[in-house]
């Protein structure tokens, strides 16, 4: 059944040209370099370390390892994080 609400989501979005992050609550992450992450649509933090981080998703978590990994800023959905970023590994 979920699977078949996202198809539809999916195809109700590209039809009303919504971009389907907003329609299916679909993580989004803006990388700038190697210094700056931007995650939107995130579900909260699941471990915050200065070398790692991981973050949960609507569905599984990503993970983002580095060095002086620091939260710069934090809302409900929107998270702002620097330092040097080494990987990013989805998980489902």
């Amino acid at each position: 059944m979920e699977k078949r609400r996202e198809v539809i989501g999916r195809v109700m979005a590209e039809f009303l040209e919504i971009p389907q992050d907003l329609v299916l609550d679909i993580p989004k992450l803006s990388i700038i370099g190697r210094h700056e992450i931007y995650v939107e649509n995130h579900k909260g933090i699941i471990e915050y370390y200065p070398h790692r981080l991981r973050v949960n998703l609507s569905r599984g978590f990503v993970e983002i390892e580095g060095s002086d990994l620091e939260i710069k800023a934090l809302m409900t959905d929107e998270m702002y994080i620097g330092g040097i970023i080494n990987s990013i590994k989805y998980h489902d």
